[in-house]
């Protein structure tokens, strides 16, 4: 006998939000918990408005042989304790059976984070407080080819903010406070994973790249790339092993903010920043029942290039976490994990589906 909630499932009657989320369309508000630590504890709510549901969504790529996403339009407001906010609206639409996406947005923020780009030369570990207050536009096209899995896009970057520090500015050449960053860029995604929530199986790589030029609105010229492939395989009925190759590398006058930094669960976000970074993490999920996971991953990365950043050690993090499958249809796992990171720093983060981006 089926379950008439929309909050049980129909298999084990345990809490699942399948049927919610598959039937949902319309506004759809969705709470959010900030722990990053380089801003500190925060809320906010975002507002998503769904064209259609995902059942629908499924329905209607069935004649495309494709999973088409539905079409979502979506608002958001957040802020921190330490006084960072954050609001923007964006998009993610699907076009002419699903050859098109779109993927953009564009956001009002003031940030408040800390720099240590001068190494040790005032100490271990020194800082200074700073601001980004201002404007920020993420805009993509992507082309799929042919019926692979496969997309190549266009991208248009525009950032249009001024820093300012707690302090005396730190002694950077004036090219590094570029107030307005223009870029354009194309890109090459290959996405076969089973599941874009929490993968099991399957792989997520891409190149990316943006030229920032004056000639298209930029303060400076430089360059930016990316380079980054997230691996999932299945050992046994109950286990998944994951691992993550990521590089970052910035060329020309690039603004200090800019900088590629370390990106990962027990490193404060814009900590260890350079003109390259490389990284790799590993994960791996014993769902210790059919609901219940537990997580364990461990990562290392390094930064080098800019003589103004003395500490090039790699750094490494660990944490463990657990995740509950709160949607069965649809492969989504939320729960939080716990990591330890260098210089004694601990976090917390709530996960919604897959940790990397």
């Amino acid at each position: 006998m089926k379950n008439s909630s929309p909050f049980r499932d129909d298999k084990d009657g345990a809490f699942d939000v399948s049927k919610w989320l598959l039937e949902k369309k319309g506004f759809l508000p969705v709470p959010m918990i900030i722990t990053e630590p380089a801003v500190g504890y925060g809320a906010g709510v975002g507002l998503m408005f769904f064209s259609q549901s995902i059942a629908e969504a499924a329905a209607n790529a069935k004649a495309t042989g494709h999973v088409t996403p539905p079409d979502i339009y979506g608002v958001v407001l957040a802020a921190t304790e330490n006084g960072t906010k954050f609001g923007g609206g964006g998009a993610m639409l699907s076009f002419l059976d699903d050859r098109w996406r779109y993927r953009g947005g564009v956001a009002r923020m003031d940030v408040h984070l800390d720099f240590y780009g001068l190494g040790d030369r005032f100490g271990e570990n020194f800082k200074m407080g700073y601001k980004l207050d201002g404007w920020i536009s993420s805009q993509q096209a992507m082309y799929r080819l042919g019926n692979s899995n496969n997309f190549l896009a266009a991208r248009w970057m525009y950032i249009d903010t001024k820093s300012s520090f707690d302090s005396a500015r730190p002694i950077l050449a004036d090219k590094a406070f570029a107030t307005r960053s223009s870029g354009l860029g194309v890109s090459f995604e290959h996405d076969s994973r089973n599941n874009i929530f929490t993968p099991s199986t399957g792989v997520l790589g891409a190149f990316d790249t943006l030229f920032y030029s004056k000639e298209i609105g930029s303060d400076e010229n430089f360059q930016s790339y990316r380079a980054h492939m997230f691996a999932y395989t299945p050992l046994g009925s109950s286990f998944v092993l994951a691992g993550r190759l990521d590089g970052r590398a910035a060329r020309g006058d690039v603004p200090f903010y800019q900088l590629p930094y370390i990106d990962m669960r027990g490193v404060p976000a814009m900590r260890y920043q350079d003109e390259n970074v490389a990284l790799g993490e590993v994960e791996g999920r014993w769902n210790v029942t059919d609901r219940w996971g537990l997580i364990g991953f461990v990562g290392v990365g390094h930064t080098w290039g800019k003589t103004s950043f003395d500490d090039t050690s790699s750094k490494w993090s660990k944490g463990v976490g657990f995740r509950y499958e709160l949607a069965r249809l649809l492969g989504l796992w939320m729960g939080m994990d716990y990591a330890w990171g260098p210089d004694k720093e601990q976090a917390f983060y709530i996960q919604v589906g897959n940790a990397w981006r």
